[in-house]
């Protein structure tokens, strides 16, 4: 298709969700000799900035109805949108019918992601938040680009308006670009209604036909998955590999992605890979909690009843692999946790947290020798997992799972042993039990005064699990507690642990040779607790 000459911008239709900007840029094409076409909201806002501007419903000569789902969509605004300029039927119809040519687009959509993204938002309350009208004129426009300039995003403006101001048009180059913009905006838009409606309400959980049966479980056959670049990374997980950041459209505020970087280097793809893990951790433990990790695993965990206690007791977790750590904390970072990790000694590589006091900000980038690398990162309301469906790519496709961060009820659990656990035995097989779900399997944690004390992790065998964590924990495996995260598919570990000076053990149960690991544990007095729940994490 061969470039036209750019048309003169005469009039502009605005509909807008987001009016961030948009007076400013309103008064502009007024400036620039433009007649301004609005709706609703939009053109109150306009009128109240003192800006002339036609309403589209006395243009069109059709009200708008339907508590405003019916406004733009109608012949006359789209046929000032699709006209080509060029083609002579296309002008004698316009002419025909009293169809106004729209040289430019103003558009954002209802705020759908936002909606959807609100904690306890109703279907109904979504669906009134799908824009019908607005993507229809984008795409209209952008199919015409050739003749029709398309805003879809306020930081557009400054670029349309400045071609505006110095030659009362745009190029086609610019047009071309708006135009792409706008059909990845419509695009990612109902990528985000698709992937809302498919996991909602029944459709989740699976509607029954007329004959009571379920049609595939209420798993869509088709899911899109909406993602906006935010950043490229310096490299991946190793130098010789590109990395890039993207943001789901419809993320949380509180989410990762969303955390605001209050000091530190630029982030790396295994920073953030620690930070997700130690953020996980960290929504799962007792507040005050912090986890210290290192490769996405965690080195130590604690909770306690102030947060300058807490850091203590994780870093002494296991102190040589807590040096040049990740750090998760469900609070914000204070006085006292700072003046610990500022000690001589230690380096911590970055921290994720709800937020940080003033002093604690101060002290963390101006005591230690790090103080400029230091990668601080205020997250927000540091809340419980909701199962939320997690995606993992795998070659030529996609898995898919709910989230396993929901909490387990100890209500549920059962002692199968002849020994009992005591109320302090209970407490910490249940501080045991929450961590060792966030150790990669097969994960064996020890801990004691709610905090781990020894980890092993991602070995091939569990015995090799147990003995890790008991070497790890050296003389401190005394009195503490062991949580596996999967059964024990034979008495050797539980003998060992015994062996150790371990008090009471936590499983999920569900061997063949479930009597024998409770006979080992009788045979040592050791209480041990069944949950009935698998936690493994590859």
């Amino acid at each position: 298709m061969s470039a036209s000459p750019s048309p003169k911008i005469q009039r502009a239709l605005l509909s807008v969700s987001d009016k961030s900007g948009l007076a400013q840029f309103a008064s502009i094409l007024v400036d620039a000799g433009v007649e301004l076409f609005s709706t609703g909201g939009t053109r109150k806002n306009l009128e109240e900035a003192g800006l002339p501007v036609r309403d589209v419903a006395e243009y069109t000569g059709f009200p708008e109805m339907m508590d405003g789902r019916v406004k733009t969509l109608h012949p006359r605004v789209h046929g000032g949108l699709l006209c080509r300029r060029d083609n002579p039927a296309h002008m004698a119809s316009a002419a025909e019918h009293g169809i106004e040519m729209f040289d430019l687009v103003v558009v954002n959509l209802y705020p759908f992601e936002e909606t959807i993204a609100r904690e306890e938002v109703t279907v109904e309350e979504a669906i009134e938040q799908i824009d019908i009208g607005g993507p229809s004129m984008v795409r209209s426009a952008a199919k015409n680009h050739e003749f029709v300039t398309v805003a879809t995003d306020p930081e557009q403006y400054e670029a349309i308006a400045e071609q505006i101001k110095t030659s009362g048009s745009t190029t086609p180059k610019l047009r071309r670009q708006l135009a792409v913009d706008a059909f990845t905006s419509t695009a990612m838009y109902d990528a985000a209604i698709t992937g809302y409606l498919s996991f909602v309400s029944e459709e989740a959980s699976g509607e029954t036909d007329d004959d009571g049966s379920q049609e595939n479980d209420g798993v869509p056959e088709e899911v899109s998955i909406d993602l906006l670049h935010v950043d490229s990374l310096r490299y991946g997980e190793n130098p010789h590999q590109e990395a890039f950041l993207f943001e789901f459209a419809n993320a949380s505020p509180n989410s990762l992605v969303n955390a605001e970087q209050l000091n530190g280097k630029e982030l790396s793809y295994n920073n953030l890979l620690d930070l997700d893990a130690a953020l996980a951790i960290a929504r799962s433990l007792p507040s005050p909690g912090v986890a210290v990790l290192k490769h996405s695993n965690p080195c130590g965990a604690a909770t306690a009843d102030t947060l300058g206690e807490a850091i203590e007791k994780a870093w002494a977790g296991d102190p040589v692999s807590a040096f040049g750590s990740v750090l998760g904390v469900n609070v914000p970072v204070d006085a006292a946790m700072a003046e610990c990790l500022a000690e001589p000694g230690k380096f911590v590589e970055a921290i994720v947290a709800p937020e940080f006091t003033p002093e604690a900000l101060e002290i963390l980038t101006t005591k230690p020798k790090w103080k400029a690398n230091v990668r601080l990162l205020a997250v927000g309301e540091v809340a419980p997992g909701h199962g939320q469906y997690q995606w993992r790519q795998i070659d030529g496709g996609m898995l898919c799972q709910t989230g396993d961060d929901l909490a387990d009820d100890p209500t549920e659990w059962n002692v199968v042993t002849e020994a009992k656990p005591s109320d302090a035995q209970q407490a910490e097989l249940e501080f045991a039990w929450a961590a060792c779900r966030h150790v990669k399997s097969n994960a064996i944690v020890l801990s004691a005064d709610r905090a781990l004390v020894g980890v092993g992790a991602g070995q091939m065998s569990r015995v090799d699990s147990v003995e890790i964590a008991i070497r790890k924990a050296d003389e401190r495996v005394k009195g503490s507690v062991l949580a596996s995260d999967a059964f024990f598919p034979f008495d050797d570990s539980i003998h060992a642990a015994a062996k150790a000076g371990v008090v009471a053990i936590i499983q999920p149960g569900g061997s063949r040779r479930d009597d024998e690991v409770i006979a080992a544990c009788n045979k040592h007095g050791l209480p041990m607790v069944f949950t009935g729940k698998r936690h493994f994490r590859h």
